[in-house]
């Protein structure tokens, strides 16, 4: 998921609540880092020493990789046509996987696909034969993200 971008003016109410929810949850590791950086004065020093030799200082690109590398959040949302396939699949299933239900190599297809799109590099998923495998490793995650949308 993409955090839009903060209102210019952080005077405002709506800024403040930008900030609440979109500043205190952390995208990925490079949050992370960061905020350690900043809370211990590390990322000021940084600043200084950069802006003494006109130089960047490359964190927003040492962000950005360890966001993507490890990713706590999907990384995009579902589009409109992977949420009504969810909503029509996951209304069919009662919202619970059964492994005596067959789910046919077009659907698993489908959700591979996208889960696929939605999550990290690293969490990336192939077709399985094995229920208990699939039920663990995509669709209670598929299940998780759908849920947020409702």
């Amino acid at each position: 998921m993409s955090t839009p971008k903060p209102p210019k003016d952080k005077r405002t109410k709506a800024y403040k609540e930008w900030k609440a929810k979109y500043e205190s949850s952390a995208e990925g590791m490079g949050d992370v880092v960061e905020k350690i950086t900043k809370a211990t004065g590390i990322k000021a020093v940084v600043d200084k020493v950069a802006g003494a030799f006109d130089a960047d200082c490359g964190c927003d690109d040492r962000k950005s990789k360890l966001n993507d590398l490890l990713r706590f959040r999907p990384k995009d949302c579902l589009t409109e046509d992977e949420f009504v396939y969810l909503s029509q699949f996951y209304s069919e299933k009662k919202k619970r996987f059964d492994e005596s239900i067959l789910i046919t190599d077009d659907i698993q297809d489908r959700l591979i696909e996208i889960f696929n799109r939605i999550m990290p590099i690293q969490e990336k998923k192939r077709c399985s034969t094995c229920g208990k495998s699939f039920n663990n490793a995509i669709y209670k995650r598929l299940s998780k993200v759908y849920s947020t949308y409702l």
